[in-house]
């Protein structure tokens, strides 16, 4: 796994959080404090299924058991772009990518899942 952070000179977005290799075990690195996110790249190209991301207000959640905030579903070989103009708020933002929905489910894509966040 491949991590970076980009700081940022824009209103809304203090950094870009990049992960090259998300998967089934929880990132809870991602910023420290409350976060807000505005804008995910969700990149399941590699993938020939579908891969679900999972968005926890929850600073060290147990992946298959604690249920997430937010499910996204990427579909088969897609790249998403999402945006929230308004922003969503964690307390302790924490995620990861799994080939289940919902809460059950620890398996880790087949192929490598890359996701770039802008927060503050």
């Amino acid at each position: 796994m491949a991590i970076t952070v980009t700081g940022l000179n824009n209103p809304i977005g203090a950094a870009i959080w990049y992960d090259t290799s998300l998967n089934a075990t929880a990132q809870t690195d991602i910023r420290a404090g409350s976060t807000t996110v505005y804008v995910m790249q969700l990149d399941n190209t590699a993938n020939s299924a579908a891969t679900y991301v999972c968005l926890y207000d929850n600073g060290a959640p147990t992946v298959g058991t604690t249920a997430p905030d937010f499910v996204f579903k990427v579909p088969a070989n897609t790249l998403v772009d999402w945006t929230c103009l308004s922003g969503m708020t964690f307390t302790n933002l924490s995620l990861c990518a799994k080939t289940t929905a919902g809460t059950a489910g620890t398996t880790n894509p087949v192929s490598a899942f890359a996701i770039r966040i802008q927060l503050t």
